[in-house]
């Protein structure tokens, strides 16, 4: 890569404005190496680069820089291809290198030598250590006997890049020359190091700085086609740096490259004649009216541009916006480069929304409109582009909670038809089946493309689960494994919510239980026995007998009485079996007795009471 770095060093730059070049070496260009420089222009070798290296004491003109270990970098001259420089790898003895004659200046004249140098060697090379490289550069009258000015650059150091460094020498001509001797000296010596390249030597006439201007102190001006023509008057204003008297010359030009003498035009300052297109001014000055016809002599001050701009076309719409309302977006336009945009809300006046950037973003629907306006002149479209945005709503869906009966499944909807549907089960169906519980999520988008999600969630219900039936005479209470909200039937038409029945005859039942959102209903058969509490044998026909109701409805059957001392006293399997109160016919006395009755796996236990 290559960098460019402008360092006055021990020299100087002219402080004031400069001439066109007079003298420019830029060394050529080419993939040939060469040609070698004229007779006594270097006191080094010439080598032909592609089968030789420079050693010290030569030198060679090239288009590569990749010997020995250097860096491999481009000339300095802009544009060039394949550009080649002078590249010098120096003596073991400091002297001079390098001399030019350069021809063609004016006596008592301020002149500017440039000229571009670079250290080849990184600093990595010689372990560190390489020398840098010095030169002293010398002007000299055309007779070598006068030196007009010196300067050194003093250490440029090695890098750790390619660094192109500009140095420059201002030197002043004596009464009667018109040519001088531009001399390089190397001030340092041969060894490891000391390998540099020169390129772009330049010779241009130094003035004194001169500012243009118009009468509101603008150093140029943009102006809209719509208001031209025009006519502008400029002052050049010298700083004295360098001349003691002024000539000048006015010049203008369309292209910056060319320019032409405004006939008639010599004084201080300047009435243009109408001006319709872009125009660019400025003054040749020197110390002396013969020196303006001599480009040489003259310096030029800085350029004053008249810049007439066209009117932009309006911007180019990059089409309606259509968003969902979720999203934060905007209207855009394109424009040219040089172009930027206003955005308003009307096709004509209006109140201005925005300034300077073609995409004006905005909540609000509707129709907003963007004006072409150029950055140099500010001139605008003579129209606006309307653009439109619309914010569509997004899908409208209820969050829902389901419930799930166990081992059952249910049928969970997205609602919104003719879209598209992402569930969180993988699915892409306005409906799924689940069979689990959980939470489950459906992203819907709408045929605008808006997206909405929602979420179901399921809760299961187990079933219930009978753990007994607890039988208390007539009553009877359902007793569940589980708590739920449920209901309870015997019948299984009417339900009630307790668990209790009341003044039930004995015999077989069905208990039916349910949760109260029907979420199926459980079926559970059984015996409901009632004992008496209490008989009477006393031999009046009422409540003689000790008779079980209930063990009719079964075949297994077994009952076992029992006095207060555990011993047994009556055993019966019949169904229609009844107890007189009596054990080996003789009557028992009043008393609690105890009783067993089992029927099937279940066991039945309790006392009655026998009165007489």
């Amino acid at each position: 890569m290559l960098f460019l770095q402008k360092s006055k060093a021990q020299l100087g730059f002219c402080s004031g404005n400069s001439g066109d070049p007079i003298f420019t070496e830029t060394f050529g260009a080419g993939l040939q190496d060469g040609p070698p420089l004229p007779a006594g222009a270097t006191t080094y070798n010439y080598v032909n680069g592609g089968p030789l290296e420079p050693v010290d004491g030569n030198y060679t003109i090239s288009s590569r820089t990749s010997f020995f270990d250097w860096f491999n970098t481009n000339d300095h001259t802009p544009g060039d291809t394949n550009g080649k420089a002078f590249i010098v790898n120096a003596s073991f003895t400091s002297g001079e290198f390098f001399r030019r004659t350069i021809n063609g200046l004016c006596e008592n004249t301020s002149y500017e030598f440039s000229s571009w140098l670079i250290n080849l060697l990184p600093s990595t090379g010689c372990s560190g250590n390489g020398i840098p490289i010095n030169v002293r550069f010398q002007i000299w009258d055309n007779t070598d006997t006068n030196l007009l000015a010196t300067g050194n650059t003093g250490n440029i150091f090695s890098k750790s890049t390619a660094i192109w460094e500009q140095y420059a020498l201002v030197f002043q001509t004596l009464p009667g020359q018109t040519s001088v001797i531009l001399k390089m000296l190397n001030n340092g010596i041969g060894g490891c190091g000391n390998d540099l390249a020169i390129d772009d030597i330049v010779f241009r006439a130094c003035g004194d700085r001169i500012t243009l201007a118009d009468t509101l102190d603008n150093t140029g001006i943009a102006v809209c086609e719509e208001n031209v023509p025009i006519s502008v008057d400029l002052n050049a204003t010298p700083d004295f740096s360098i001349y003691s008297t002024h000539a000048y010359q006015w010049q203008e030009s369309t292209d910056g490259t060319t320019w032409n003498d405004i006939v008639g035009e010599t004084a201080q300052s300047l009435t243009s004649p109408l001006i319709s297109s872009t125009t660019l001014y400025r003054v040749k000055v020197a110390e002396d009216p013969i020196n303006l016809s001599n480009l040489n002599c003259s310096a030029v001050s800085d350029v004053f541009e008249v810049i007439i701009e066209e009117r932009p076309m309006p911007p180019t719409s990059l089409g309606e916006v259509s968003l969902c309302e979720d999203v934060v977006g905007g209207v855009s336009v394109s424009t040219p480069n040089g172009i930027t945009t206003n955005w308003y809300d009307a096709p004509v006046g209006g109140t201005l929304l925005q300034t300077g950037s073609p995409f004006y973003e905005t909540t609000i629907n509707g129709t907003y409109y963007a004006e072409a306006v150029s950055e140099v002149a500010g001139c605008r479209s003579d129209s606006r582009t309307a653009v439109s945005i619309f914010y569509n709503d997004l899908p409208i869906l209820e969050n829902e909670a389901l419930i799930l009966c166990e081992g059952e499944s249910v049928v969970l909807s997205a609602d919104l038809p003719n879209s598209l549907y992402s569930w969180s089960t993988m699915e892409n169906t306005q409906e799924i089946t689940v069979t689990l519980p959980g939470e489950y999520t459906v992203t819907v988008t709408d045929s605008k493309g808006c997206s909405t999600t929602k979420v179901i969630a399921v809760s299961q219900i187990d079933k219930p689960i009978v753990d007994r039936i607890v039988s208390d005479h007539r009553d009877l209470t359902i007793l569940t494994q589980i708590g739920g909200d449920f209901e309870y039937s015997l019948d299984g038409i009417v339900y009630q919510e307790s668990p209790n029945f009341q003044n039930l005859l004995g015999g077989a039942y069905v208990a039916y239980i349910r949760q109260k959102n029907f979420c199926g209903v459980l079926r559970f058969p059984f015996v409901h026995l009632v004992i008496p509490r209490f008989f009477t044998p006393n031999g009046d026909g009422i409540n003689d007998r000790f008779i079980p109701e209930g063990i009719q409805v079964t075949d297994d059957y077994e009952i076992n009485i029992f006095d207060r001392n555990l011993r047994l006293i009556a055993q019966s399997k019949e169904k229609d079996y009844s107890w007189d109160g009596t054990f080996d016919s003789r009557p028992l006395p009043a008393s609690d007795y105890w009783y067993t009755v089992k029927v099937g796996s279940s066991l039945f236990k309790g006392h009655f009471t026998l009165k007489r």
